[in-house]
This record gives C-alpha cells, structure tokens and sequence, in this order.
C-alpha cells in the first residue's frame, strides 16, 4: 500500500529513497532512458507500485522533451468522418496501436481552409510529438505545415507530390505514408468482370483530386485502355455520390451491364438507382465496390462483392511508423520510416 498521507502525492525522491537508488537512475526509469540494469530498473518499478506514485506530466515533459500525444488530423469535414466507417476504422488502427505505448491520440479536424491556421499553431506549440494525417487532397497545405514546422509526420495514403506505383520516378524517400495497392485492387476487380463476360463496364471514380480515387481510375485504364470515356462518372465517395454517378451513367449509356465503384459507399448508392430504375444486380448489371467495410457491404442488397484493404491495420502500421520514427517502443537507431503500401484482395459476394 502507498505510505504517503491522504491528499500527498509520492514524489521521484520518495521512489528513489524505496527502491536504494539514486534519483537520477530512478528518473531514467521512469522516463524510458536506457543503461540502467535490469534488477534496478525491477526495484524502480516496484517501489513506483508500491507508492502509487504517478509521473508529473508537466515535469515529464522537460526531461524527455516529449508530450506523449500525437495528433490525427482528417482532412474532411466532420459530417464525412462520421458518414463514412473508412475513418473510425482507420482511426481504431491508429488508437489501439498508440494505446499499446502510452500514447494519447488528439483529433483534429478540417472542415475548412481557415482551420489550417489553427492546425498549425497547435502543432507549432509543442503540444504533440507527431501527426499522422490522411484523407489529403491534391492541394492540400498540412504536408507544407509539417515540413516548415519539422513535425514528424507520417501520411495515410500516397501523397499527391510522389509517384505511385507502376508510375515513372521513385517516391520521396523522405515522405513515410501506408497505402493500399489501389491500383493493383482496381486491375483485379476489372479483370474479373471481364472474365465474367461483361463488355460495357463503367466506373464511379472517388474525388480525382485524391491519390486514392486516381490511382483506381489508373487500374480501371490498364485493364480497359479503350473504354469509352462515357463509361467513367466522378463521385465523392459517399451513398449520394454514388447515386448521382450511376444515374449519369445510365443516362449517357443505358447499356451498361458492369459497375465498378470506388469505394462500398459509391457502390451502395449505385445499388439504389439500378433498383430504381428496374435493374437487376447482378443479372442486369454487375456491381463491385471496394473497401469491404463490413457494416456497408455485408448488409447491401445484394452483398457487395468488393475490393478489401486492411483498413484497421493500416491505421496501426502508421502509428507504428510514426512511433519508429520518435524513437518509441525500444526502437531507437532506426532509419526514417518509407512508404509502405500492403496488398488488397478481391471479396466475391452476390453482387457480381
């Protein structure tokens, strides 16, 4: 039990003086430094048990030169963040991960350009260690922030300034992000409809100006390099936008008999004006989506058959990178973290 008063709060000094070390090996322990040997650094603990002692933030904060939070901004407005289960999933990744090393995650969000300025001067304050940022634009300014700030940040999803896969030129070295082989994904969505002898297939692609949603169009274009540019609608990547695409589609050419969307959500909407205007999926038109966001593609009518992309563990495999790059988790001495891009697989339901 803790030997201090009611109302006294167990000082370093204290846990030193329990454990028979000196204050400054104690701090070291504390504060994650390393050379202490390993029956000392048991003692520390014990003695930190023991007390209830609990480490001053603020004082923490000094030595290490660390906050221990990090922020995670989402370059969308809330009512897309909250629509869309892409981001919770992406941001359940991104907490369980931080969590696991004692990390706080603070959310910022962007719901306009003026909200910029207020990202900048609470990451120029010292309030965080680092950021993790994702669902970027094209003309996005946050990676022009972070570099002029020096604030280690590591990117969800291709940066709109590097090369993709299959494109020519290399990615920066120094610019860290995880994203999915969207363009990979996109190729074997396609290929299967062509397989399955569907010849008028079109494409609901997200917002052009994200990497994301262009590098899909791109897998769609190797697979199909002479398709009719009628047969591609751009959306926004939710249920309306995906709605209004299809009916653009159906408009200009009603003989389409294969949909490929860029995202569950897009495809979804799809679903709906195919129902509407006396379609059958899949026998009338085939539709694949991509994502597999469980709650979206499972409880469509009917199942999607979609693109997965291990959403949650990409949210995780930033903030590790993130982490590599603080020095956290014994990790110190590690190079700067590069672009790391995981696999996709095709999920086949009923909808195609």
């Amino acid at each position: 039990m803790p030997e201090t008063r009611p109302g006294d709060r167990p000082t370093l000094e204290a846990v030193a003086e329990r454990a028979g070390v000196s204050r400054a090996t104690a701090s070291r322990v504390v504060n994650g430094g390393d050379g202490v040997r390993p029956h000392l650094v048991e003692k520390v603990r014990e003695a930190i048990r023991d007390l209830g002692y609990v480490p001053n933030p603020a004082a923490r904060t000094l030595v290490t030169r660390r906050t221990g939070a990090v922020a995670v901004i989402i370059a969308e407005p809330e009512i897309r963040i909250f629509s869309d289960p892409f981001f919770s999933r992406q941001v359940r990744g991104i907490s369980k991960e931080l969590t696991a090393h004692d990390m706080q995650l603070v959310l910022l969000l962007v719901e306009d350009q003026g909200d910029y300025d207020r990202i900048e001067r609470y990451l120029a304050g010292g309030h965080v260690d680092g950021a993790l940022a994702f669902s970027l634009h094209t003309d996005d300014p946050l990676p022009a922030i972070t570099r002029r700030i020096g604030m280690p940040t590591v990117y969800g999803g291709r940066p709109g300034w590097t090369a993709g896969p299959g494109e020519p030129g290399e990615p920066d070295g120094e610019v860290a992000y995880v994203d999915a082989d969207n363009r990979g994904g996109a190729c074997a969505a396609v290929r299967y409809l062509v397989a399955q002898g569907h010849e008028r297939i079109a494409h609901i692609a997200g917002p052009l100006d994200q990497t994301s949603a262009a590098d899909r169009l791109s897998g769609y274009r190797d697979v199909l390099p002479e398709a009719d540019p009628a047969l591609v609608a751009e959306g926004d990547f939710t249920v309306a936008g995906g709605a209004r695409a299809m009916a653009e589609l159906l408009d200009r050419r009603p003989g389409i008999d294969a949909v490929f969307a860029g995202n569950d959500l897009m495809a979804t909407g799809a679903l709906r004006v195919l129902r509407e205007r006396g379609r059958t999926v899949p026998g009338d038109v085939a539709v694949i989506g991509f994502d597999d966001a469980e709650q979206v593609a499972e409880s469509a009518d009917p199942p999607l058959t979609t693109v997965r992309q291990d959403i949650e563990g990409m949210g995780r495999l930033m903030a590790r990178l993130l982490l590599d790059s603080l020095g956290s988790g014994g990790r110190e001495g590690r190079p700067a973290p590069r672009p790391v891009i995981t696999s996709t697989e095709l999920v086949r339901r009923a909808s195609a």
